[in-house]
């Protein structure tokens, strides 16, 4: 549904670059081995007690998605997530998906049936260890 003040290509204000989800954990060596290890991400930095809080950045080929990793030194209290808070990448070549899939596995993890029941015919699913789910899609879909 589009906004009165919208155009077709987005609002304006959505002229970034790079857009970047940050990630809390407790689970730091298991969440970074299934993001870098796992799923190939590629680290793009690192930081060490900034403020208590020490982080992993890693990113998609071209590096304009990333994903960056933190945990600080007195836990992060917050509430698990549920099992639909997804991140959902898009594939235009199916055999991307398997590969992708088969390094997932190779590396202890393995598909998931996911929450939403729309993702069962269109994608393969996987959770990382603190529960989020990752959606590997085909594009178009």
């Amino acid at each position: 549904m589009q906004e009165k003040n919208e155009s077709p290509e987005g609002p304006e204000c959505a002229a970034a670059n790079r857009f970047r989800l940050s990630k809390p954990t407790d689970n730091w060596d298991a969440i970074v081995a299934f993001y870098r290890d796992g799923l190939g991400l590629r680290k793009v930095a690192a930081f060490e007690d900034h403020a208590g809080y020490d982080g992993m950045i890693l990113g998609l080929p071209g590096l304009s998605v990333q994903i960056e990793i933190v945990r600080h030194k007195d836990g992060l209290p917050a509430p698990a997530p549920t099992r639909d808070n997804l991140i959902v990448l898009y594939f235009t070549d199916p055999d991307d998906i398997q590969k992708l899939s088969a390094r997932l596995n190779a590396h202890g993890y393995a598909p998931v049936k996911p929450e939403n029941p729309y993702w069962n015919d269109r994608a393969v699913c996987f959770e990382d260890p603190d529960g989020w789910g990752l959606v590997l899609c085909r594009d178009g879909v």
